[in-house]
């Protein structure tokens, strides 16, 4: 008996769709090589929200129904190498220090710093700063803790 052929829907980013006719027996990377022939590797596609990174995975062990919509993003292709001398492409920077990731760290350290003084100085720290200053400390650990997390 033949095996049944499922229809997918492939979605891209700017909300066109093209249909796609598989067998549940197909894998990831058998539909990347049919309906993306030599852009195999520029291209993602998630489902319910996971990225489908392992190409020898069968269409059926991610259960997909009927109609299932496959999420597409295509990546721009590299570009081949330039000549000697002449400008090329910037290499992608490492992600940037920006002021938010350094924020969380800044806030520890000047705790850090405040409780210090208030163990050294403690007659310079009335019991409302001190409370405070406790109070402070806790808001800081649970964004920490819910920062990383994630």
């Amino acid at each position: 008996a033949a095996e049944p052929t499922l229809v997918l829907r492939l979605k891209f980013l700017n909300d066109t769709e093209r249909l796609a006719r598989v067998r549940p027996g197909d894998t990831v990377g058998a539909l990347k090589r049919t309906y993306f022939p030599g852009q195999e590797q520029q291209v993602r596609l998630i489902y319910q929200g996971q990225l489908l990174r392992d190409d020898t995975q069968s269409l059926a062990g991610l259960h997909l129904g009927h109609l299932s919509v496959l999420h597409c993003h295509l990546s721009p292709p590299s570009v081949a190498p330039t000549a000697p001398g002449t400008p090329g492409p910037r290499s992608p920077a490492p992600a940037a220090l920006g002021v938010g990731s350094l924020a969380l760290p800044l806030f520890v350290l000047l705790l850090a710093l405040l409780w210090y003084l208030q163990l050294q100085h403690r007659h310079v720290f009335t019991a409302t700063a001190t409370t405070c200053l406790a109070g402070l400390t806790l808001l800081v650990t649970f964004v920490a803790f819910a920062m990383y997390r994630r």
